[in-house]
């Protein structure tokens, strides 16, 4: 039995909030140390900590969800293509699953917006 078209503005919610929480937790590792980071933070590292922590916690609760997502999508791209490329052709071998997954979703997000449960939802139902 399928899932419901009427779930797929909820379902998109809580993509939106695991994977918000999935890319804070990178940025928690890299300032706050848990878990622990094993590289130093270079000054591409800090940008790339900046935008996971700010952007993961705006994604986890749907703020300026498509702004954000496009610039995450962009920041991924760019870490996919300077760190896992570099090491081989598949994504499978050069370990750049994750970072390649969270820039597709959040270039969905950049298109689709947050989902029914999110704070944008909330400020377009007061607007």
């Amino acid at each position: 039995m399928p899932i419901p078209a009427t779930w797929s503005d909820k379902l998109l919610s809580v993509l939106r909030i695991v994977a918000g929480l999935g890319f804070l937790q990178h940025g928690v590792s890299k300032f706050f140390g848990v878990p622990p980071f094993p590289y130093p933070l270079s000054g591409m590292l800090t940008a790339a900590g900046v935008i996971e922590l700010v952007g993961g916690a705006l994604i986890l609760i749907g703020l300026f969800t498509r702004p954000v997502a496009f610039i995450a999508s962009g920041m991924c791209a760019v870490g996919y293509f300077m760190v896992h490329a570099p090491n081989g052709f598949f994504p499978a071998a050069n370990g750049g699953e994750a970072i390649m997954l969270y820039c597709f979703i959040f270039l969905f997000f950049a298109a689709a917006g947050g989902g029914s449960w999110s704070a944008d939802a909330v400020l377009a139902k007061k607007a």
